[in-house]
């Protein structure tokens, strides 16, 4: 990023509903036209993490690096104000997920070009359980596929919070 892009506080990696064509795109949308996001490019993490779903199809990238695939995901460059946006869709404050530091590759013209970035892994107190309940195997990206039976936020039950969801899924058999 050069000095025109100032204005651009991190590097977000995004692996599940904020890439384009999922649900949760509409955020990077809005904050891409108000100018607190861009679209970097198309990359994948260089290290192995696991990558599963959870409850209602939610994707979860889990901090146990070697374990897992690469990867696939895209890369936004975003504003303080469009991080203080995905951290509060990510629950960040609520214990939903956290977001750590991740090394990526970007597919450049003349080759691959690693950088660092973040990314929104699922929070410590429940990610364990849920690498468990995937019988320790994930994905290497989040597809159409994998996607397949996600639902909304609006359309999940209402009177449990999201933890309580994730603890429900991860003791059901």
């Amino acid at each position: 990023m050069g000095a025109e892009d100032d204005r651009f506080h991190s590097l977000i990696f995004t692996y599940g509903t904020l890439k384009r064509g999922f649900s949760n795109h509409v955020l990077i949308q809005d904050l891409i036209a108000t100018g607190d996001a861009t679209f970097v490019s198309v990359c994948r993490t260089t290290a192995q993490y696991p990558l599963v779903c959870g409850p209602y199809r939610v994707p979860f990238l889990i901090n146990l690096p070697g374990s897992g695939h690469r990867i696939s995901g895209e890369l936004y460059a975003v504003s303080a104000r469009a991080l203080g946006r995905m951290d509060e869709l990510e629950g960040t404050s609520r214990g939903h997920y956290e977001r750590f530091p991740i090394e990526i590759e970007e597919a450049a013209g003349d080759g691959e070009r690693r950088r660092w970035a973040e990314a929104y892994f699922a929070h410590d107190s429940y990610a364990a359980e849920l690498w468990r309940k995937s019988g320790e195997r994930g994905y290497s990206t989040y597809s159409e596929k994998e996607a397949t039976g996600y639902v909304k936020r609006k359309d999940r039950p209402q009177n449990l919070s999201f933890l309580e969801q994730i603890r429900l899924y991860v003791a059901s058999s």
